[in-house]
């Protein structure tokens, strides 16, 4: 009679990826065993073993087999040394790991083998793959479901992903890689050339236990877009989350006092072309992966019009954003999603300066009869990211506490 059994795939030594492509190659090969699921894979940080170890891709394998549980470690074993697996030291770096965690409801204590796995249950790198495929199975000692084991872990629905956020040095942008980063995901925190700002970014990020890298590249420039998407891709091993965040101020600083023409000029080559070819760039290559999302930021009132020269400006770029993430969306599918966030009235750095007759009317048109703040944005940016929003693609959310007119 066929049991069901999970096993966790890892490796931290060469080409990660193929040792596990290989792994699982194998165990297909396997007479008695039928693979039912994989994981995606997961980069994760070492845990224990010697310093300096590299990061480790991870995965979790769903089997049905007939073999018994020592048979099937025999096989798992069999496959790590045939990938070059060498033991020198405990947690040590290594081409391939494979453990057996679960096999069906079974409790099994023996000298070479403990099933569940005695320490899965302690394990985010272990319990996030996992989870990914047998939310709902049952630890047959700790009687809770795998998902609410990583739970138990901590609220890290990201746990894993790799994601950029463009203009990430303040503002938006950082409230939305630190949030990314508070929910388990690695960052790439992007900036024009504010690498100091955008280094304190990324350390805050770090202190949540996830990777942090910073890349400078100006978005006006499509052949500086293309090497931001290489550069990215290469660092990351490939990316889950790409969120367009970057855009031009013109409302605060010297920029304040350019002409309607230079302005516009700013914002159409930042927010609308650099939206447009970053998307495009990492949106290819997404698709080639198989899956991804991007996040475009869009404007409450684009759709709706605003009077005055801002709203004349950010009406007319953000609705281009607007257009385009939803053409992208139908492009890209069904792989990649590609959605577009429209805040309203967020207290960023113009919002803090504003006029008292501003103050009331961001007040006074939302609902919720407060200003809102980039935690708002971030939020909703992270809830796009997350497996709750796998069925919303081509949408345009509005983040602006229910503003009417």
């Amino acid at each position: 009679m066929a049991t069901v059994a999970y096993l966790a795939l890892g490796s931290n030594v060469g080409d990660r990826s193929a040792h596990l492509d290989t792994a699982i190659r194998l165990l297909r090969e396997q007479e008695g065993l039928q693979i039912i699921k994989v994981s995606r894979f997961w980069e994760t940080e070492p845990v224990g073993g010697p310093p300096g170890q590299g990061r480790y891709l991870n995965a979790a394998v769903a089997v049905e087999t007939a073999l018994s549980p020592t048979e099937l470690m025999r096989i798992c074993l069999e496959i790590e040394e045939r990938c070059g697996r060498v033991r020198r030291e405990k947690y040590g770096p290594r081409t391939l790991d494979i453990d057996l965690l679960l096999y069906g409801k079974e409790v099994l204590q023996s000298d070479s083998l403990t099933v569940p796995h005695p320490r899965m249950h302690l394990r985010s790198f272990v319990l996030g793959p996992l989870a990914e495929i047998a939310p709902e199975v049952v630890h047959p000692v700790l009687n809770k479901t795998i998902a609410e084991l990583l739970a138990s872990l901590g609220h890290r629905p990201l746990l894993g992903k790799r994601a950029v956020v463009t203009g990430s040095s303040s503002g938006i942008g950082r409230a939305i890689a630190l949030a990314l980063g508070k929910r388990g995901a690695d960052v790439i925190v992007h900036a024009h050339v504010s690498r100091d700002q955008a280094e304190e970014t990324a350390q805050q990020v770090r202190k949540e236990g996830v990777r942090a890298e910073v890349l400078l590249a100006d978005v006006r420039n499509a052949a500086a877009c293309a090497r931001l998407v290489e550069m990215a891709w290469q660092m990351f091993e490939g990316l889950d989350v790409w969120v367009n965040n970057a855009g031009a101020d013109i409302l605060t600083g010297d920029r304040a006092r350019l002409s309607f023409e230079e302005k516009l000029r700013l914002l159409w080559e930042t927010d609308v072309c650099g939206t447009i070819w970053l998307s495009r760039e990492v949106g290819k290559r997404m698709a080639e992966q198989g899956w991804g999302l991007i996040v475009n930021m869009g404007w409450d009132q684009s759709e709706i019009g605003m009077a005055g020269e801002s709203g004349q400006l950010f009406g007319a770029v953000k609705a281009a954003v607007a257009a385009f993430s939803k053409s992208l969306a139908a492009s890209l599918a069904p792989r990649v999603r590609v959605n577009c966030v429209a805040p309203g009235w967020i207290r960023t750095a113009w919002g803090q300066g504003a006029s008292e007759t501003w103050q009331r009317r961001a007040v006074g048109e939302a609902l919720l009869q407060r200003w809102g703040q980039p935690d708002d944005v971030a939020g909703a940016v992270c809830w796009l990211a997350s497996s709750d929003a796998d069925f919303v693609t081509g949408q345009i959310i509005r983040v602006n506490g229910g503003a009417v007119r």
